[in-house]
């Protein structure tokens, strides 16, 4: 058994006049980063690896979560398709994978993975700092298939941060 986490990265700032590559996330953003590694603690979703677009914003998103594992910086995700994200995931390494990337790219790959789509009303979209977390049936990530995914749960940020 496999389990993926799929975030897309938190809230960014865009009156920063940064390049988009280079764009840092906005206070609300940090915020949401934070609250989504309590999260992932809380319910004891911890990877064993962590691949992460090179984006500042996808960066700072890792980095505020606060998890205890080694991480990949991929230039390939940055604004990857399905099938780029893919490839990475396949080459993946431990039982528990936190993948970190954009839209919208990581929504269709969100979508395409899942055998069927989880209960909640903004996976059709995946805002900023969404996160999946789906188990795959197989022994090594080179064997991950699309629509093999069964979703664990699904998670916004304001759910976390509001109340």
């Amino acid at each position: 058994m496999k389990t993926l986490i799929l975030m897309r990265h938190a809230k960014s700032d865009w009156s920063a006049g940064q390049p988009d590559h280079a764009r840092p996330l906005n206070p609300r953003g940090r915020e949401s980063a934070a609250a989504l590694g309590h999260w992932l603690r809380a319910e004891g979703h911890l990877p064993g690896q962590m691949l992460c677009s090179t984006a500042a914003r996808t960066r700072e998103t890792l980095d505020r979560l606060q998890l205890d594992a080694p991480a990949r910086y991929e230039d390939r995700l940055y604004h990857a398709g399905p099938e780029t994200m893919m490839s990475c995931l396949r080459e993946a390494e431990g039982d528990t994978v936190l993948m970190v990337g954009h839209n919208p790219g990581i929504c269709d790959f969100a979508h395409e993975i899942v055998a069927r789509a989880p209960q909640h009303p903004r996976f059709r979209d995946y805002p900023t700092g969404a996160t999946l977390v789906a188990d795959f049936d197989i022994a090594d990530w080179a064997q991950t298939e699309w629509r093999a995914a069964e979703p664990r749960a699904f998670v916004i940020p304001r759910e976390l941060t509001e109340g």
